[in-house]
């Protein structure tokens, strides 16, 4: 096989084969030749090429949560290594194992006017797990230094918080010198696996902090969710009464079938008389990110006596301001462990209280769709209506996200959303990758502008069959609408700045882009017409991927959002 003669590009990967890491996203350059020629010219990786380095990132980001395996991600020097970030950035907050490769020049041209030169040591330092740049000389102690670098950083990619990492390679002319030789073989170093517990003490502790509560709050943000997560979990609420409360982005399936699955709805209905009776004794915390700011703001006005949060890595989370214990092991292993304990059940019935108002809400929720004018409100309910049971769904961020998570759970449905950073820039990109990945049907609703902004994801060859868009057209970033201090101000001046520079109205064709990319398309701007446009999108004989664009009025969309909560108000009460 011909691979480059640089051999501390032969060396990584080596290791990354060692290390059983398969899946390459190439970006096309030349300073990283000496990858691509070893990478693609092996033979031994799944290596796809995406053109643009910042959809590349969030393609990867896909991928990686498809597989739930580290992904490698390879560009050249400059600014290419820069538009990784957002992605990176991304997998930070979600824990997602990114390997990001950068060509780089030798350091001596750093700041000397050299082309496609910038400094990238330690350009990720923010939202990176752990980073290196690779000696660029090849004696034999300096490939062993390497090698040592790459063991290392790799294994903290797949530790027990895992993360994206950062390896810099500066590499020197010739670049495309290649030979037909095999990889070396290279020393492998072993992390060995932990199997975090509680000791005797921090156990006993948890213990008595759960008996002493009588209402006790789970509360699970975004995860990829298991099985073992939702066994240990079903019986941690059916043995304590507490109340599991989690968004659909936390992916749990319990078996108990007890979990709040609409949080916000039941937030949205609580007001200063009732907080009382919802706030927690005890909060007990796991995952990452909640979209909710009722939540939120909730425990912080409400706060619990204790409150326990449970992460891998240890993460001193006081997103509540009420922390008063860590427990540094995963979620699956804290439950199962307490679930081998003598735990008092809560005298009272405060899950009770909390299924009841959900289902009160929820209600109230359906009675105002089915007389709600057509808007992103009803069209994302009826899009969500029509989504086959165990598929995928991609949730863009602003108001998309916000209304699908009112939306009660559809069986099987895997929830994704680039929720980490909460940005409108990759959520194309990640959908795409991650349907490359999987055979069933992947759905990714989301607005205008964050289509237009991540178009790009679809400048590729991996769009599959199975691919399905919903674009929500309201001319514009309706999310600001919501915003009280924006929308309220009626004055014409306020109006011309609030249009310009927070709407973002625009006229773009998204239809021309479809054709652009190879995709079908549809339309839709009525309830009748969006439901037979959904019949044709999910039939099983469809067998390219399809773009449906469903047009809605701004102003309408943010009467029937804000209504939805003013009804929900007014017809609970205490």
């Amino acid at each position: 096989m011909m691979i480059s003669t640089k051999r501390h590009v032969q060396q990584l990967a080596s290791l990354f084969l060692n290390k059983k890491i398969f899946d390459i996203v190439l970006c096309p350059g030349s300073r990283n030749g000496p990858l691509i020629h070893t990478l693609a010219g092996c033979g031994q990786f799944d290596c796809r090429v995406i053109v643009d380095e910042r959809s590349a990132g969030y393609f990867a980001l896909g991928v990686a949560q498809a597989k739930q395996k580290p992904v490698v991600i390879v560009c050249s020097s400059g600014t290419a290594a820069v538009n990784f970030a957002p992605a990176v950035a991304e997998a930070f907050y979600q824990n997602i194992p990114l390997i990001v490769v950068t060509a780089d020049r030798p350091a001596y041209w750093i700041d000397q006017l050299e082309n496609q030169c910038i400094n990238q040591t330690a350009l990720y330092r923010n939202f990176i797990q752990q980073s290196c740049s690779l000696p660029l000389e090849e004696s034999d102690s300096q490939l062993w230094s390497g090698a040592r670098l790459i063991n290392e950083i790799l294994n903290t990619a797949v530790s027990d918080a895992p993360g994206p990492v950062h390896i810099n390679i500066p590499l020197e002319e010739p670049l495309h010198r290649t030979e037909d030789v095999q990889l070396p073989d290279v020393k492998v170093i072993e992390d060995a696996e932990t199997r975090s517990k509680l000791d005797e003490k921090a156990l006993a502790g948890v213990v008595e902090t759960i008996g002493r509560a009588d209402k006790i709050l789970v509360l699970v943000g975004q995860s990829p969710g298991n099985t073992d997560l939702n066994n240990a979990l079903s019986l941690f609420e059916e043995k304590t009464g507490a109340v599991v409360a989690a968004e659909h982005l936390a992916n749990l399936q319990m078996s108990s079938g007890c979990c709040c699955v609409c949080p916000e709805l039941v937030l949205g209905s609580i007001s200063s008389g009732d907080a009382a009776v919802f706030q927690p004794d005890l909060l007990i915390t796991f995952g990452r990110h909640f979209v909710s700011k009722r939540i939120r703001q909730f425990l912080r006005d409400y706060k619990p006596d204790n409150h326990v949060h449970v992460d891998a890595g240890g993460g001193h989370m006081d997103t509540y301001q009420a922390l008063t214990r860590v427990c540094a092991m995963s979620p699956e292993r804290f439950f199962e462990q307490l679930a081998g304990m003598p735990i008092p059940r809560v005298s009272g019935d405060y899950a009770g209280t909390w299924k009841n108002r959900e289902h009160e809400a929820l209600q109230i929720y359906k009675h105002y769709l089915n007389r709600a004018p057509f808007s992103d409100f009803t069209a994302c309910a009826r899009v969500l209506k029509a989504v086959p049971e165990n598929s995928v769904i991609h949730l863009g961020n602003s108001s998309t996200v916000r209304y699908a998570l009112l939306y009660p759970g559809i069986k099987g449905v895997t929830w994704l959303g680039n929720r980490g950073t909460s940005g409108i820039d990759g959520s194309v990109s990640t959908a795409v990758g991650y349907a490359s990945c999987r055979s069933q049907i992947n759905t990714l609703i989301l607005g205008d502008l964050s289509f237009l902004y991540d178009s790009n994801g679809l400048w590729n060859k991996y769009l599959g069959e199975n691919l399905r868009i919903i674009l929500l057209n309201n001319g514009g970033g309706n999310i600001f609408s919501f915003v009280e201090d924006l929308a309220g101000r009626t004055g014409a001046h306020n109006q011309a700045i609030f249009q310009d520079c927070f709407f973002a109205g625009h006229n773009a064709k998204v239809k021309g882009l479809a054709s652009a990319f190879g995709l079908d398309y549809l339309q839709a701007d009525s309830g009748s017409k969006l439901d037979k446009a959904l019949e044709k999108l999910y039939n099983p004989d469809r067998s390219d991927p399809t773009l449906l664009e469903v047009f809605t009025d701004a102003r309408t969309n943010t009467t029937v959002f804000k209504g939805l909560f003013s009804e929900i108000k007014k017809r609970i009460t205490i």
